[in-house]
Parts: structure tokens; sequence; C-alpha cells
């Protein structure tokens, strides 16, 4: 057995996991991450970049059908689903690739295996042909991940009912899918398949597709899927499902008990996920998790010291930006900085990469008017930029909430094309504590999809020029 001596051991390395390694490095600590599959995690390989790939793919399919509005013929009759799931495995095995590079150029050392906390201080490592690795550890960094949920009723089998991992896998289009759950990632599948030619039906037990989104984002989102005949049924629940000669006989149950059945070819299911805590050695810790979370501070230390998690191992979003934010902010605590503590929920950014994008960060005016704010909101319309309409980019709008009586931005809820990249500026503006005039006030280059938050902005002051 060898054993490995080093100032901070890092079980994962996803995007909180590397993240920290490099921070540390950077910090003048000496580190080892430790992977049991491919550097990056789920992010990069079986997750958001595979995913965006495929995002690529569609839209480019996409505007291909819509350049006979030019007078051009195009046979897609030799479309390749295979060639798209190749792209989106390059990208991912090219980043995963530029990880490794980061960590060399680090001088951070990998260890591939899947590890076992022991004690405080000491993880073992089991790698390939049971070859064992002993990793005595100053600090430890929990960076495990998570994992897709399953619901009763509908495990996984990965050929017929797919996690998302498995739809990212898929190398011939089914005609047919039922997706449930209809979050950002069964949102993102239903534009991806859809762009394809697959037909997709959407299932959501709440009342609106995107439920964690503002319910004129989801409208937007929904009109449009309506349009390119995307089924949706909300306040709807999946009883179960048959497998017949046709397909998947899949049983629904609607608002006020009224129950139907669809026939797909495959079931996406992608209800959320489920932190990866079990088995890496909480209980040699004397650490009991919460609903599989880990407990931790305001640095992300747990109830043991010298001992961290980040990530969707603790009860934070389960974003990967998030995680590599709260890998910073550990190891800066750990290397004797002064970290701010956390992070603040409302200046979370959130991103759906779908057709048109969602982005937010923040409150509704709802919950605005719930934490006690005299609240109100503006909804300038990407019909009145002109760079929207020249691009055929009309459909959207951003909607920028506020209080009435300090001026004090509170959240922003764009729609539309770009708009994932929108919204920074306005959380620039929130984090820096700027008012909407002084972003109002800002010159903006014409034409651009971002005059939109100018006009926004300059509705709250009653000045706003293109509506």
């Amino acid at each position: 057995m060898s054993e490995i001596s080093t100032d901070l051991a890092i079980l994962g390395a996803g995007p909180g996991g590397y993240v920290a390694a490099i921070r540390a490095a950077q910090l003048g600590l000496k580190v080892t991450i430790i992977e049991k599959e491919k550097l990056g995690g789920v992010c990069l390989n079986i997750g958001c970049i595979p995913s965006k790939a495929l995002i690529h793919q569609a839209e480019i399919f996409r505007h291909a059908r819509e350049a006979e509005a030019l007078g051009i013929k195009l046979d897609l009759s030799g479309f390749d689903y295979g060639r798209v799931f190749k792209k989106s495995r390059s990208a991912a095995d090219r980043l995963s690739k530029g990880v490794g590079f980061l960590m060399k150029k680090n001088e951070i050392q990998v260890v591939n295996g899947t590890g076992t906390i022991l004690e405080p201080g000491l993880i073992e490592v089991t790698g390939a042909e049971n070859k064992k690795t002993q990793v005595k550890a100053k600090n430890i960094i929990i960076a495990t991940g998570s994992r897709p949920r399953s619901i009763p009723g509908f495990d996984f089998n990965e050929k017929t009912v797919l996690s998302s991992t498995g739809a990212l896998m898929l190398e011939e289009l089914p005609k047919r899918l039922v997706i449930l759950g209809a979050g950002a990632i069964g949102c993102e599948f239903a534009h991806i398949m859809s762009s394809f030619g697959t037909e997709v039906t959407l299932v959501e037990m709440l009342d609106q597709i995107l439920p964690a989104e503002d319910p004129d984002a989801s409208k937007v989102l929904a009109a449009d899927f309506k349009k390119r005949k995307i089924a949706i049924h909300v306040k709807t629940r999946a009883l179960g499902y048959k497998e017949t000669k046709e397909g998947l006989s899949i049983e629904l149950e609607g608002p006020e008990g009224k129950k139907n059945t669809i026939t797909a070819d495959k079931l996406l299911v992608v209800t959320g996920r489920v932190p990866n805590t079990g088995e890496i050695g909480l209980e040699n810790l004397g650490i009991a998790s919460e609903k599989g979370f880990i407990p931790v501070g305001d640095f992300y230390q747990t109830t043991v010291p010298h001992v961290y998690a980040i990530g969707d191992v603790v009860s934070t979003p389960l974003l990967a930006h998030v995680a590599s934010k709260e890998g910073e902010i550990a190891v800066e605590h750990i290397a004797g900085h002064s970290p701010a503590p956390g992070i603040d929920p409302n200046l979370i950014p959130s991103a759906v990469y779908t057709e048109p994008e969602i982005a937010s960060f923040g409150l509704t005016k709802d919950k605005a008017i719930l934490k006690g704010f005299s609240a109100a909101e503006t909804s300038f319309p990407y019909r009145g930029a002109g760079k929207a309409v020249a691009t055929e980019a009309a459909e959207g709008m951003v909607k920028i909430v506020y209080d009435t009586g300090s001026k004090e931005i509170l959240g922003a809820h764009i729609t539309g094309s770009r708009a994932t990249e929108i919204l920074h500026e306005v959380l620039l503006a929130k984090s820096s504590e700027l008012l909407p005039e002084d972003v109002a006030s800002m010159i903006h280059a014409h034409p651009t999809l971002s005059e939109t938050v100018m006009e926004s902005m300059k509705m709250i002051e009653g000045a706003a020029i293109h509506i």
C-alpha cells in the first residue's frame, strides 16, 4: 500500500473540486485530488458541457431548416444524430483533458480511484485492480457531487427509462419521448429533441414549466414550445408505465384526477438529483447527513475540524458555478485568508439554455412582497430593441424587480435570445449596489440586445424611449 502526505485532499474532481484544487495550489498548499471517474465530474462529462454541445447542434439544425425562407432548399435526408452525439462527446473529452492539463500546470497530484475517509486526516483510495493508496491530509474537502434521482415505479434502465446521463448517451433519436419533470434539465432536453424532430411530451407536477422561474418567463417559453408542437401537461403526475408492442404506455393523472395514457419510445426522468454522500466514510467522522446533505458552516466547514464540504453535497443550489465558488471560499479559509462567509442566495444566477433562453437571479415581485419590500417590476419587451428585431429574436422580455422606496434592485428575470449572457450586467449592478439610474445612464452600443437592460432600467424612472 502506497502512502501520500498532503496539505489538502479533495474527494471529487468536478467543478467544485478541481476549482478548489487550483485555488489551493495558487495559495501555496500541496494538493491531492481523488477522482474515481474522469476529471471534470458530471458537469464536464455528463452534464453541462455535452448538453450545451447538443443544444448548439440542435440550433444549427433548426436554423438550417429556416433557410428555406430565403429560398434555399436543403436536403436533410442524410442527417445522422450519431454525429451530433460524437460532437458532444468530443467537447466533453476536450475539456476533461483541459482539466488534466491544469492539474499538471498547478502541480496537483491526481489519484484515480474511490476514496473513503477512514478518520479525520486519512483517506483510503481503492484504484484499479483493487490497488490501495492511503492519503494523509491536514485538511479534507468533500466534493463528491450528485446523481440523478429516480422515482418509485420509474427506475432507470438507461434503455427505455432514461436518466439525464442516459439521454446524453443516446446515439439514435427516439421518435417519441416523454419527459417527467419540466425544470431546467427537462426543458433543455425538450428543446434539443424537438429540434431534431422527436415528438416530445413534457409532464410537470406543478402548475408551470420551470417552476422555479418567474411565471411570465415560463409563459414565454411555454408558448414557444407549443408553437413547436411540444405537448405540455402541468399539474400532472405519472402513475406508472407498461411496455407494449407499440412502445411504453405511460399513465398520467392530471388536474381533478383526470387520467390519460401516452405512448412513447423512451421515457426521460429528470425530477432532481441526490447528493453522493453515502459510502464515503461520513460515519467514520461522526457526521450525520440531513436528507443526504452535509451540514456546514459559513466557510463550508463541517462539524469535524479541518473537514469541509462543498457543491452538491451541501444544501445550496445544485449548480456548477455555485460549487466552484464554494470551493474557492473553503480553500481560502483553510489557507488562513478571510473570504466573505458563504454565498448570498440572491446573487446566484440561474440559466436555462432553451430557445428562447431563460436567466434570472434574486426575487420575483411576489416573493419580494412576502419579504416585506415595497416591490414593483418593469418589463421591457425584446421587440423594442432593434437588434432583436433585426435578428428575428423579438420574443422575450427583461423584467427588473425593485423596491419603490430605495430603488434597490431585488431581482431580474430575462427571457429571450442570449438571456444567459445579458443577465450578468444586472447582476453586476446588484452586487455593486448600483441603482437603476446608474445602469440607465450608461451608454449602451446600438444595436445590441443589452439595450433591453438599459431600457428596462429607464422604465423605473419613467424615461424609457422605445416603448
